[in-house]
This record gives structure tokens, sequence and C-alpha cells, in this order.
């Protein structure tokens, strides 16, 4: 018997095209054994995030590592680093003795993690200075990989890359730890905005700016354009998410 810690939520909404591809991820995880464990590691982790937000495995429903080790095709060892992860990034609560609890995705919580970037970053570039054209190149060069990347995952890698590229020379290394954690933390909301072409370009086009005012040498405009950058995805994910209450509190029959 499953163990919820609330009312169970049921699908959201039809299979996407990352949805069908999370599913083959999850089938195909056998032939993926060879790998070296942290790439598995990642592997799982990325698999079990997109379950939880397409509701594969619901709000508040107690993680089974017997059930969804076989479900994966992977031994418990690293699937339990997997979960490990997951719970330091905020997608599962951890009850000791007991196990792991898938956690909801909030608006009240996005409203509160979302708003961190867009002071953390700007401030971060601001003691970073101006980069060196070797890093404008390695920026340039990552933004290209992410406009022809095709899976939410690894256009998020990518997008966390550039940022962690673009304040690599700030002194501050607390806060760029920060920015790290809160990273992790808003990667389960930013699945569902990766997930649309048009998003994807919408970002990588902020990046182009960004680039264009430091190629100006203009320190405090590629600030601000930083600034705007982390602050275009809130309306889509928002709208997201409020669909999705929407959504589970019918599927609970509330009024």
């Amino acid at each position: 018997m499953v163990w919820k810690k609330g009312a169970p939520i049921g699908l959201l909404q039809a299979p996407s095209c990352a949805e069908r591809l999370a599913l083959h991820t999850v089938y195909s995880m056998q032939d993926t054994l060879k790998l070296e464990r942290g790439n598995l590691s990642d592997l799982i982790v990325d698999t079990v995030r997109n379950m939880i937000v397409d509701g594969r495995l619901p709000a508040g429903e107690r993680i089974s590592e017997v059930q969804l080790s076989k479900q994966l095709g992977v031994s418990r060892t690293p699937l339990r680093e997997a979960l490990a992860r997951l719970s330091n990034e905020g997608a599962l609560d951890a009850i000791p003795r007991i196990g792991y609890f898938v956690r909801p995705l909030t608006v009240s919580e996005f409203d509160q993690i979302y708003s961190i970037r867009p002071i953390l970053d700007p401030e971060a570039l601001r003691l970073a200075g101006l980069p060196s054209p070797e890093r404008m190149k390695r920026l340039q060069d990552i933004n290209a990989r992410m406009e022809k990347a095709r899976t939410a995952d690894a256009i998020i890698d990518l997008d966390d890359e550039w940022h962690l590229e673009l304040v690599a020379d700030c002194p501050n290394k607390a806060l760029i730890d920060l920015i790290k954690q809160f990273a992790r933390r808003t990667r389960r909301y930013e699945i569902a905005l990766m997930r649309e072409r048009k998003n994807v370009l919408t970002s990588t086009g902020n990046h182009k700016a960004i680039m264009a005012a430091l190629r100006r040498r203009d320190l405090k405009g590629a600030c601000a354009a930083l600034r705007f950058n982390c602050t275009t995805g809130y309306a889509p994910i928002r709208e997201w998410l409020v669909e999705r209450e929407t959504i589970n509190t019918r599927s609970k029959g509330k009024p």
C-alpha cells in the first residue's frame, strides 16, 4: 500500500513530447548501467524530477525505493544517492526512519524562491567585472549549444553553465554558492518553462543582449540585462502553476 501525506493528485495533462522522452529514458535505463556512478546518478535525478513535474510521482506520495528501482531498472544504491540530491534541492522531503515524500510544486514556494536570482546574479556580475575575450568566447559557445539542445534537462544544464561562466570571476564565493543553491531549488519549476521552444529562444536572446552590453564594455547595462533575464520566466511558470493547482483542486472535488 502506498503511504501518502495528503490526498493523491492525478496526472495533470496528456503526455508531452518531453514526457514521452522521459518515459523512453525510464524504459531504456538498463542500457545506462555501464555508465560511471556519477553519470547514472545524474540520469536518475533528471528522470525522477521529471516524474514529479509530470505528476507520475504525485505530491505527498512516499517514494518506494523498491518499486522505483525496479521501474527504473537500477540498483537501490544510486537511487538513494539521487533521492538525497533531490531532497537537498527541495524536490523531496526526507523524514528519518520513514523515507522520502514528494514535495508539491506550489505558487507560494515559487514566488519566494524565484525572486532571489534577479538580486544575486547581477551583483555577482558587478563584482566579477568585464569578462576576458576568452570567457566571452565560451559564453557564446555555450549559448549556441543551448539554442540547439532539444530536451528541457539539457537546456537547463546549459543555462546554468552559461550563468556560472558569466560570473566565474566573482571574488565572493559565498555569493556564487547561493546562486548554485537557488539554481537547484528552481530547476523543477523551470522544466515546464524550457519544454516550450519559444521560452528557450527568449532566454538565449536575453543572453545575447547581455553579451552585447559586455562587448560595449557597458557593465551596468549588462547587469540590468541580466536582471531582466532572471525575471522573464516568472510569468509563464506562474501561469502554469496556477493552472496546475486549479486542476489539482478540481481533481480532489473541491468547489
